[in-house]
């Protein structure tokens, strides 16, 4: 399980003393924490892996945004920081899809529902976050879906 290496990459990094990995893990462990106590009230949990690596796309699309921004506004210290932490964040996440494997992907389910217009989008993104959301960044998926819906 995820959080499993994760807690130990934790235990490794204040072994090793690398402080820079260590504060992105435990950023991460404070993220999941939270969720946690999020998913207390709710009615159906979902599987563990499923939540960590929801987390972990959010954290790292969170990551990119602000990599973005400071290095517009000439914050490279700033960028540098948070492109370790990425790096750190995406080391835990399962490998992504190809593009290729996402057309192909996006292709099946469109045929199987019928898809043949924008409007039909939603129908696409849902099944396709249900059947490949761990392995799959939602935002890239979405200008495919439009591209093959359009």
């Amino acid at each position: 399980m995820i959080r499993d290496t994760l807690k130990a990459a934790q235990i490794e990094s204040m072994k090793g003393g690398n402080k820079p990995r260590l504060a992105a893990v435990r950023l991460i462990l404070a993220k999941l924490k939270d969720r946690d106590i999020e998913l207390r009230t709710a009615t159906s949990v979902p599987d563990d892996d499923t939540i960590v690596v929801d987390v972990l796309q959010k954290m790292a699309k969170q990551r990119r945004e602000s990599i973005a921004v400071f290095e517009q506004a000439g914050r490279t210290e700033l960028a540098d920081q948070e492109k370790g932490e990425l790096a750190v964040i995406e080391s835990f996440l399962p490998a992504q899809m190809s593009e290729a494997e996402t057309t192909a992907a996006i292709a099946a389910i469109k045929a199987e529902v019928g898809a043949t217009s924008v409007k039909d989008m939603g129908k696409v993104m849902a099944l396709l976050k249900e059947r490949h959301g761990t392995t799959l960044d939602m935002s890239k998926a979405s200008g495919l879906v439009k591209a093959a819906l359009g």
